[in-house]
């Protein structure tokens, strides 16, 4: 059901992001709601210094067109998502109440000025995150004390995924509160077209990769990511006509050259950072994308998505929060368990032996998956949520 005509939705969510941004415009364009977003930081519009990437960067596609936004004055001192402090915006509240809205959707909770509005507000709030509980261990008493009383003071929640909505439901939140708006990419920026396929030969020519079978790894080279437990399950299973390519920078990556130099046997090829207008190529290179990470904050992966809506089946530990929606094992890809080095040699071996002999079977299935996973999609949960809000009040 489509809300009341002209919903006033106000947005507040720490700083334009390369996933967030192009779905505004499309709620804009497309849903019936009066949009306005309220950033609290200029995080990736302006050329910063990223510490994980080791680089000062800005995203190149422009992450404020075609929507209503407004940046807040941050008064913290440095500013950013690291810390409760790094988001401090006293003019927050006043600038919400000038403009009025029906209901507030808050993307997160645990900073300074989310806290004043959870608080303060007189308007019904929608939250949206997307933690898990994945081999957490139970929290503790406090902690969930304090969670449940902060979520109750939304009227709705989204979740994106089967992980995330098991995790609000532990805190107490009931089904009748939970929407479904399932974490999505820009999946037309994702869709493979002749020009892009010719590009990312080109690049294969240029890694002199020639019809090798490749596993892609793209992102911060860290170690909650695992990018070198890859690269010793590729030295293990040391595959015939295979390649293995890391896009990204981070603090792992002189440990993978050197580690990659102890067999030079092996092509295992290296490209920096990519930006938003690259990445296409970047996946299209590709036969597996992989996103082994251990740590025990991938809350959702969305690489995956946009491996996905390029055909790539994905090889996933099962800590990465997407997995049960997104990466069914031999299905739409491979999983293994986080921490098993053996098993994951062993996968990554079974996941090369898979796109040999059944590639467009498991293109089918990757492109059927992920087409339940899109702007649209997650419209009408967001939909269904300031539906349920304006309708109890």
């Amino acid at each position: 059901m489509p809300p009341p005509p002209r919903s006033r939705l106000a947005v507040v969510v720490s700083h334009p992001t390369q996933y967030y941004s192009p779905w505004f415009a499309w709620l804009a364009a497309h849903a019936p709601l009066d949009l306005r977003v309220f950033y609290l930081w200029d995080f990736g519009v302006k050329a910063q210094r990223d510490p994980q990437f080791g680089r000062t960067f800005a995203w190149d596609r422009d992450l404020l067109a075609g929507y209503a936004h407004e940046f807040v004055p941050n008064r913290a001192h440095p500013p950013g998502t690291e810390r409760f402090g790094g988001l401090d915006n006293p003019g927050l509240l006043p600038r919400l109440r000038a403009w009025a809205p029906g209901a507030v959707l808050m993307f997160g909770y645990n900073y300074r000025s989310h806290l004043r509005v959870v608080l303060r507000a007189r308007w019904p709030l929608i939250f949206r995150g997307d933690s898990h509980l994945i081999d957490q261990p139970r929290p503790g008493l406090l902690k969930r004390v304090l969670l449940r009383a902060l979520y109750a003071r939304f009227a709705a929640i989204t979740y994106v995924g089967q992980a995330n909505r098991d995790y609000f439901r532990a805190f107490g939140v009931a089904d009748a509160r939970l929407h479904f708006a399932p974490h999505c990419v820009d999946a037309a920026h994702f869709t493979p077209t002749d020009a892009l396929r010719a590009r990312a030969a080109e690049l294969r020519r240029q890694l002199d990769l020639g019809t090798r079978r490749v596993v892609l790894f793209a992102g911060k080279l860290v170690p909650a990511k695992q990018p070198l437990e890859l690269l010793r399950a590729f030295q293990a299973i040391a595959p015939a006509d295979a390649a293995l390519v890391f896009v990204g920078e981070g603090g792992e990556l002189s440990a993978l050259q050197a580690a990659a130099a102890e067999r030079p046997e092996l092509p295992v090829r290296f490209l920096p950072f990519a930006n938003q207008s690259e990445m296409p190529v970047r996946y299209l290179l590709a036969d597996v994308f992989a996103l082994p990470s251990a740590g025990l904050y991938e809350t959702w992966g969305l690489a995956v998505n946009e491996a996905m809506h390029l055909g790539l089946p994905c090889l996933v530990s099962h800590r990465v929060g997407c997995q049960r929606d997104l990466v069914t094992d031999g299905e739409t890809g491979w999983v293994f368990p986080a921490t098993d080095q053996r098993a994951l040699a062993d996968t990554l071996a079974r996941a090369l032996g898979d796109v040999s002999t059944r590639a467009a079977q498991f293109r089918h299935a990757v492109t059927q998956r992920v087409a339940g996973y899109t702007f649209a999609q997650a419209t009408n949960g967001l939909l269904s949520a300031v539906t349920a809000v304006a309708t109890s009040r």
